[in-house]
Parts: structure tokens; C-alpha cells; sequence
């Protein structure tokens, strides 16, 4: 019988097995990291659900982290891969410098789109529009029902001294210095910065032509813009505007009450058409059926055709109107003329 030797080919098969199975575990290991960073990068490229069929808004808090921020997101369906959105924010070195505030994230917005719009700080724009006659209660209300600022907070800038000061308005509250006109606000938008902003626009329109005209009737900004105020509020058509800033100028040379019924509703805090005859008793400096005289400031937020109107009143010797409708008043120079009117209209109203 042979010996056998004491090495074989089939000896050395086990030493070669370590080397083989660590290169099939490296390969396994490079296809499924391949396979994740290929997956992360459709995640990128690609919509996430939340934004397949239209926009989507998002609240990003002040001081929110990288990370919470990534979660937020994907928590909102606007982007697919917090972690792919991470990442992307690492490589484009703007993880420290994403911006809070509301965003509308556009329909099939990638999570490049979405992280575009952070480092931005390209925020949701809300219009606001302050109509012609509007008072601070008004926009405080409008502003926290749009939930852009609380109501409190609008006012108690709107009456705050040093705010005032600053603004260089002698005056309680910027009411009647805010010019009616469309805004656009940011949510987180300070109450001192859009009540500064509306007051700079009414300083455009109060010209150095409109401050002469008025100079030349002894009017200083805070009457103009108080006579403004009240015309604002009394007229309907802007053609009446003339008329009826000419009944207050003919009763105030004459040291008549203005009798506007605007003003007495200023005092009351109270909106309503029809006065009582208790209402019209109140104890106000804004009761101008007691005192004679404007009152002691604005009522409203008047637009620039009653400012045009406060200095250039129509030529006319009216005293007195009334209602004729919703929209139109009737005009007279004498009492019986105007208690004719005012049985017409109410002989009317009562059909």
C-alpha cells in the first residue's frame, strides 16, 4: 500500500474561504449601500406624497434644530426622507442657517425644492387689506382671525408711548394714521412693524400740497386727519365726499355741533346704524351732538378722497343731510328743509 501524502489539494481549499466570504459580505455591503443612496437620492428628486396633488403648509418654530426640522417635514408629508433631506442640508452647508416661518410648499416640490425655500427664508405672504373707515378694533380683529397676531397685542402696540414717540405721533393711538391699502404680512410679523408700515404709507399720501392746503384752513396733520376720519365714515360715494365735508366746515365756522352720528358710535363702541336718543346723550369728547368742535382725534382710517375732500370742500351752504338710501344723502341750507327730508325718508323707510 502507497503512503498517502501528507498535503493534498483539497488541504488547502478551507484557508482560501475567510478571504471569499469577507469579499461577499464587502460586496453585499457596497450593493445595499448603493442601493440606499440611490433610494435617498430618488427620495431627494422626487414629490412627496403630501404635495402630489397640491400645496402644503408648513410652521417652522423659531430655534428648531436640523433634525426636529427634518421630522417636521416628513411628519407633513413634503418631503419623503428626513434623513435624505439631512444629508442634502449637511452637503450644501446650510444646516445652520435654515430660516423659520410659515411656508407653502408649491405642488410636486422635490425635498431640493423644499430645502431651497428654507435656506431662503422665502416665507408664506398673507394679504391683508385695511378698508376705507376702518378702525384699530377692526384690524386687531381681522389680523387674530387671519391668526397673524392676537387682537391684544395690535392694540397695546397701537397705544403704546414709546411706539408713539418713536413714530412721532402726539396723539393716545396711531388710529386714523394708518393708510387703507393691501399688505402684505408674514406670520411672526411684529405689531410695532406693520402698524409702522402703515403709518409710513399715510405719511405718503398726506403731500406737501395736501399739509399747505390744510395749513391754509389751520389744520395741522392730526386735525386733517381727524376731519378725514369723520367724512370717511359719513360718506358712501366718494362724489359726496365735497358735500358733506362742506356741512362740517359751514357748522364749524358757525360754532355748530357737527352732529355726526360716526363719532357718538366711536365713543359707544358700538356699530349700529341707528342711534337712541339715550346714545346721543353719552359723556364723550367724541359726542359731537354735546361739544362743539372736532373731537379730540381720528375714528377711523380715512383713504386719500376724503383727505382731498377735509381741505377742499364744496362750495355749497349746506348744514344739514340726511340718508336717502344706502349709498346717497340729501343736502339742505335750512332746518325745515332738512326736518322735510328727514319725514320723507322716514315716511319711506317705514313702507
Amino acid at each position: 500500500m502507497m503512503e498517502r501524502p501528507w498535503f493534498s489539494a483539497s488541504r488547502a481549499e478551507p484557508s482560501q474561504r475567510p478571504g471569499n466570504a469577507w469579499r461577499m459580505v464587502l460586496g453585499v455591503a457596497a450593493a445595499l449601500l448603493l442601493l440606499f443612496l440611490g433610494l435617498q437620492a430618488w427620495w431627494v428628486s422626487t414629490a412627496a406624497p403630501g404635495l402630489a396633488h397640491g400645496a402644503r403648509v408648513v410652521e417652522i418654530p423659531p430655534q428648531m434644530g436640523l433634525l426636529a426640522m427634518a421630522r417636521r417635514l416628513g411628519e407633513a408629508r413634503v418631503i419623503r426622507s428626513p434623513l435624505g433631506f439631512t444629508l442634502l442640508s449637511v452637503v450644501r452647508g446650510s444646516a445652520r442657517a435654515l430660516k423659520a416661518g410659515e411656508y407653502e410648499f408649491p405642488q410636486g416640490a422635490t425635498t431640493l425644492d423644499v430645502l431651497s425655500l428654507l435656506e431662503g427664508g422665502r416665507v408664506l405672504q398673507h394679504t391683508v387689506l385695511l378698508r376705507e373707515g376702518a378702525t384699530l378694533d377692526d384690524l386687531a380683529r381681522l389680523l387674530e382671525a387671519e391668526r397673524l397676531a392676537a387682537a391684544r397685542d395690535v392694540l397695546r402696540a397701537a397705544h403704546d408711548r414709546v411706539f408713539l414717540r418713536r413714530l412721532e405721533i402726539d396723539a393716545d393711538s396711531v388710529e386714523g394714521y394708518l393708510f387703507p391699502d393691501t399688505y402684505q404680512v408674514v406670520k411672526g410679523m411684529a405689531a410695532e412693524e406693520l402698524l409702522a408700515r402703515m403709518v409710513a404709507r399715510m405719511r405718503e399720501q398726506i403731500t406737501p400740497q395736501l399739509r399747505e392746503q390744510a395749513r391754509a384752513r389751520e389744520l395741522g396733520v392730526h386735525q386733517l386727519l381727524t376731519l378725514a376720519s369723520i367724512i370717511e365714515k359719513e360718506a358712501v360715494e366718494r362724489n359726496e365726499m365735497p358735500l358733506i365735508s362742506a356741512v362740517f366746515w359751514n357748522r364749524l365756522k358757525r360754532d355748530m355741533p357737527l352732529q355726526a352720528d360716526p363719532t357718538v358710535q366711536y365713543a359707544l363702541g358700538k356699530n349700529v346704524r341707528a342711534l337712541s336718543r339715550e346714545d346721543l346723550q353719552v359723556d364723550s369728547p367724541f359726542n359731537t351732538y354735546r361739544r362743539v368742535g372736532l373731537p379730540p382725534g381720528p375714528i377711523a382710517s380715512p383713504g386719500r378722497a376724503a383727505l382731498e375732500a377735509a381741505v377742499n370742500p364744496a362750495r355749497v351752504d349746506y348744514l344739514y343731510f340726511v340718508s336717502v338710501d344706502d349709498r346717497r344723502h340729501h343736502f339742505s341750507s335750512s332746518l325745515a328743509d332738512h326736518n322735510t327730508a328727514v319725514a320723507r325718508y322716514r315716511l319711506a323707510k317705514s313702507r
